[in-house]
């Protein structure tokens, strides 16, 4: 069965939580159009936009492994979840919702947040929004810029 991935991450610091950077960055889109010529099994379409490109989206292909997305398929299904490692428990989360089971010819947007700081504190915080785009079974290119058949926001307080 196919599986299409599209990890959108969006990044900014301070400077971007509020007047007009904020409004740029809230405007960014959660899914883009897949676009031609997809390498195959085993990759996602990723797209960056940061805060010092004035929230350009900038797209590639990546391999699916380093993507911290878990993936199986069991029993006519597909289940997603997305992996926290420890390092990225800010913000709080004080429970993850259970994974979602797709069955073919649905997706699942799942977004979740970040807030980073230097260990010594010398930097500001630092921001992400993760929003993965997983879709169980053949998609058009144009199917992440449409409502998902499940919506999970993960986001907490970036404070």
């Amino acid at each position: 069965m196919d599986i299409t991935v599209q990890w959108v991450r969006t990044s900014w610091t301070k400077r971007s939580r509020g007047g007009e950077a904020a409004v740029r960055r809230n405007a960014a889109p959660a899914g883009f159009a897949l676009p031609p010529g997809a390498p195959g099994p085993g990759h996602l379409h990723a797209v960056r936009m940061r805060e010092e490109d004035g929230f350009a989206p900038h797209e590639t292909w990546e391999a699916l492994r380093p993507s911290g997305l878990g993936l199986r398929e069991r029993d006519g299904r597909l289940r997603v979840l997305p992996l926290v490692p420890p390092l990225y428990d800010l913000p709080p989360r004080r429970r993850r919702p259970p994974a979602v089971r797709l069955l073919p010819g649905q997706w699942v947007r799942w977004q979740l947040n970040h807030r980073f700081s230097s260990a010594a504190g010398m930097q500001d915080w630092s921001y992400w929004l993760d929003t993965f785009n997983v879709a169980y079974g053949p998609v058009d290119t144009g199917a992440f810029r449409c409502a998902p058949t499940v919506l999970v926001d993960e986001c907490g307080p970036v404070r």
